[in-house]
C-alpha cells in the first residue's frame, strides 16, 4: 500500500471568482497582438486568463479548517472568508492580460504558491520519500499530457514552475517547444545578426526572449526581401489608365499611377450543362459583391457577349441579385450564359474529374486611401496560370469533417488547395528558411558563440543549436502564412479583406476565393505574419525551464511525480490530427532537417488521437468507448500532491 499522502484541500476545490476570470476570458478573444494565439493557429485554444487563474487555484491551499488524514490545518470560517478575499483579489489581478507581463502581480501570485507548497512539505516531512517528492526549495514540476495549444504549460511556466508539455500531434509539439523549452534556453542572449550588433553599445541588455525575437524579425526581413528579388515579378503592381476610368470617375485621378495589388478575386468555373454552350467556362460565383461598405459599394456586373462573358466591375449600389452571384441554393447555381440550373451533383462529377477551373472576376488595389476595385486584365491573370511549381505537398484531405470538407469536388490532395502561384511563392519561403538558417549560423560564429556542432533537436546551445530555433520562428511564420494563402480563402466584403482558412475548424468548399498578394504589406504578407510572431514571442516568459515532447498521453510516464492539469480534448468535434495536415506538410518540408524525429512521419498520428471520431473506429459506440478509455489512461494520477 502506497504511503498516505497529506495535502490540504486546493483553493479550486472550493471556490473561484469565476464571473471575473469569465469576463478576462472572454475578452482575450479580441486581443491579438502579442497574444501567443498569433505565434500558430491551433484549434480551440484555452484563454490564458483561464489557464493562469486555475493553476494558481490548483496549487494554492484553501484556508479554511479541515481535518482528517492524519492532519489539521487551516483558519477559523470568518478568518478563512477574508483570507479567501484576499486571494481571489491576486486572481483578479492575475487574470487581466495587461498583467499578463506585470511582474509585481506575478510574484505575488508566486510567493502564495510557494507558501502552500512549503505548508505542503512540512505535513509530508515523514513521508518515506519526502526527500524526493517534498522539497520545500524545489516547486514541484507540471505536466500537461493534452498541450494543444499550450496555455496550461506556458502559464506554468509564467507562474515560476518546471512546465511540461505533451501532445501526440507534432504540430502541437512544435508550438509547445517555440512557447516554453526554446524562448528560456536562449533567454537574454544578444541577437547575433550584423545590423543589431552595431547598435549594442547603445541598446542596453537584452531581456527574456528580445534578443531571439530580434533575430527572427531580422532573418525572416532579409527572406522577405530575397522572395521579392526571385519571384516579385509574379505579383505584379496595376496600372490606372485613361481607358479604365472612362466609365469611372473614381479612378480619373489614379490614371498613370500603378497600385499595389492586395489581392485577385477568382470564381471556379465548369462546363454549362446546357448542350448549346457546353464548350463554355461558366463561373460559380456566390456573389458578385465587392464591398458592402456603405458608401463605398462596389460589384461584379457580368457582361454577355454572345456565347461569351466578361466581368466589369462598377461602384455604387449594386443591382438586386449581385448579392447572389450566380448561385441558387447551397452547391447549385445556374448557367451565366443560358440561366440553366447547375447542380451540386453536377459540380461534383466536373470536379472529380479534374474539369473544375478558375476566372478572374475582379482585382482589388490599395488606392491611397481606399481599396481600389478593378476589372480583370488579361496578363495578370496570365501571369497567375502559366506557374509551373517544383513541388506540392502530397498527402489526402480528410474526406469527413464536422463542419464540411472540398474532398467531393476534386481537391482531394494538400496541394489541391492551393494555386500554382501559392505554391512557387510557399516553396520560394520554404527554400530561404533553409539558406536563413545557414546564414544564422554563420553570424552566429563570427561574434564567439561556441560551436558544440549539435543542433538543437539533440540537446545543443551552440550556434548551430541557436540557428535552429531562429529557423524553427520563421517556419511557424511560413505555415502560418498557409492559412491565408490558399484557394479556400474567401474575400470578406464586409470588411474588405482575405479572411483565412481556419475562421472555423473545418476545410469546406469555396467557390469564390481571394488569392493574397505575399508582398502587399498586408493581411497575407509574409512580413505581417512575422511580426505578429514577434510580437507575441517578445512576450514569452523564457525563465526556468521548458521541456516538451511528442507523446501519446494513454502511454506516458512523463506525469509521474509532477502535478498534472489539463483541459482534454473535444469529444467529437474537431479532428485535430486530420486538420493539422493542413499545416504538417509544410512544416515537415521546412523544418524535418531541424527536428528530424518529430517530422519522420508522411502525416500526423491518427490512430491513437483521443477524438471520438466514428469514422475511425467502426461505430459511435466503438468510438465513444475508445474515448472514455483513452482518457481514464490519459488523466490518471502520479504519486505525487
Amino acid at each position: 500500500m502506497a504511503p498516505l499522502i497529506k495535502s490540504p484541500r486546493k483553493l479550486i476545490e472550493v471556490a473561484l471568482p469565476l464571473d471575473v476570470i469569465n469576463v478576462a476570458a472572454a475578452r482575450e478573444k479580441s486581443i491579438r497582438h502579442g497574444h501567443p494565439s498569433t505565434l500558430h493557429l491551433w484549434w480551440a485554444r484555452r484563454p490564458l486568463a483561464a489557464a493562469r487563474a486555475v493553476i494558481f487555484a490548483q496549487m494554492v491551499n484553501d484556508p479554511g479548517y479541515q481535518q482528517g488524514g492524519g492532519f489539521k490545518y487551516g483558519m477559523e470560517k470568518k478568518k478563512a472568508a477574508e483570507e479567501r478575499k484576499r486571494l481571489f483579489k491576486i486572481i483578479e489581478d492575475l487574470v487581466q492580460w495587461e498583467n499578463t507581463t506585470n511582474e509585481v502581480v506575478l510574484e505575488r501570485a508566486r510567493v502564495e504558491i510557494r507558501r502552500s507548497w512549503r505548508e505542503v512539505c512540512e505535513l509530508n516531512k515523514d513521508h518515506p520519500q519526502a526527500a524526493e517528492l517534498f522539497n520545500p526549495e524545489k516547486l514541484p514540476a507540471l505536466h500537461d499530457p493534452f498541450a494543444g495549444g499550450g496555455s496550461i504549460p506556458l502559464e506554468a511556466q509564467r507562474l515560476g514552475l518546471e512546465a511540461y508539455a505533451s501532445d501526440l500531434n507534432p504540430v502541437a509539439v512544435l508550438i509547445n517547444k517555440a512557447m516554453i523549452e526554446i524562448p528560456p534556453k536562449f533567454a537574454g542572449q544578444p541577437p547575433v545578426n550584423p545590423e543589431a550588433r552595431k547598435k549594442l553599445g547603445a541598446s542596453g541588455s537584452w531581456k527574456g526572449a528580445q534578443g531571439l525575437a530580434e533575430d527572427v524579425r531580422y532573418y525572416g526581413v532579409w527572406m522577405r526581401e530575397e522572395a521579392q528579388k526571385r519571384i516579385g515579378h509574379l505579383y505584379p503592381p496595376i496600372e490606372i489608365t485613361a481607358e479604365m476610368a472612362k466609365e469611372r470617375s473614381d479612378l480619373k485621378p489614379l490614371v498613370g499611377q500603378k497600385l499595389t495589388v492586395i489581392a485577385w478575386l477568382w470564381a471556379r468555373t465548369v462546363k454549362s450543362p446546357n448542350p448549346a454552350f457546353s464548350h463554355v467556362d461558366v463561373p460559380l460565383a456566390s456573389t458578385f459583391i465587392l464591398s458592402s461598405k456603405p458608401g463605398k459599394e462596389a460589384y461584379v456586373q457580368p457582361v454577355i457577349e454572345g456565347d461569351q462573358y466578361r466581368f466589369a466591375v462598377k461602384v455604387g449600389k449594386p443591382p438586386a441579385g449581385a448579392k447572389e452571384g450566380t448561385k441558387l441554393a447551397r452547391a447549385n447555381f445556374r448557367c451565366l450564359i443560358s440561366g440553366v440550373p447547375i447542380s451540386g451533383d453536377y459540380i461534383k462529377k466536373e470536379g472529380q474529374a479534374g474539369r473544375m477551373g478558375a476566372r478572374l472576376m475582379a482585382i482589388v488595389a490599395e488606392g491611397a486611401q481606399n481599396r481600389v476595385y478593378l476589372a480583370p486584365i488579361t496578363e495578370h491573370e496570365a501571369i497567375a496560370k502559366v506557374q509551373k511549381p517544383e513541388w506540392k505537398p502530397v498527402g489526402n484531405v480528410p474526406a469527413k469533417l464536422t463542419g464540411g470538407t472540398c474532398v467531393p469536388y476534386g481537391m482531394k490532395e494538400w496541394g489541391d488547395l492551393f494555386t500554382p502561384r501559392q505554391l512557387v511563392a510557399l516553396t520560394t519561403f520554404g527554400d530561404l528558411v533553409s539558406e536563413a538558417r545557414e546564414k544564422i549560423q554563420r553570424d552566429a560564429l563570427v561574434v564567439g558563440i561556441a560551436d558544440d556542432g549539435k543542433g538543437i533537436d539533440v540537446g545543443g546551445t551552440g550556434a548551430k543549436a541557436y540557428a535552429d530555433a531562429v529557423s524553427i520562428y520563421l517556419g511557424l511564420a511560413l505555415s502560418r502564412l498557409t492559412d491565408i494563402c490558399n484557394s479556400l480563402c474567401r474575400w470578406e466584403n464586409t470588411r474588405t479583406q482575405v479572411r483565412n482558412l481556419f475562421s472555423r475548424q473545418a476545410i469546406p468548399m469555396l467557390w469564390d476565393f481571394a488569392e493574397n498578394n505575399v508582398f502587399a504589406e498586408a493581411a497575407g504578407d509574409y512580413r505581417i505574419s512575422l511580426t505578429n510572431l514577434i510580437k507575441a514571442l517578445d512576450r514569452m516568459p523564457a525563465k526556468g525551464t521548458g521541456f516538451v515532447f511528442q507523446s501519446d498521453a494513454q502511454t506516458q510516464n512523463i506525469s509521474l511525480n509532477k502535478i498534472v492539469s489539463l483541459d482534454p480534448p473535444y469529444y467529437d468535434n474537431i479532428g485535430y490530427a486530420d486538420l493539422s495536415d493542413f499545416f504538417y506538410v509544410w512544416l515537415r518540408k521546412t523544418l524535418k532537417s531541424v527536428l528530424p524525429s518529430l517530422f519522420a512521419t508522411m502525416a500526423v498520428p491518427k490512430t491513437e488521437e483521443l477524438v471520438a471520431t466514428p469514422y475511425r473506429h467502426g461505430n459511435k459506440e466503438k468510438a465513444e468507448r475508445f474515448f472514455l478509455d483513452g482518457m481514464k489512461k490519459g488523466s490518471r494520477s502520479p504519486p505525487c500532491p
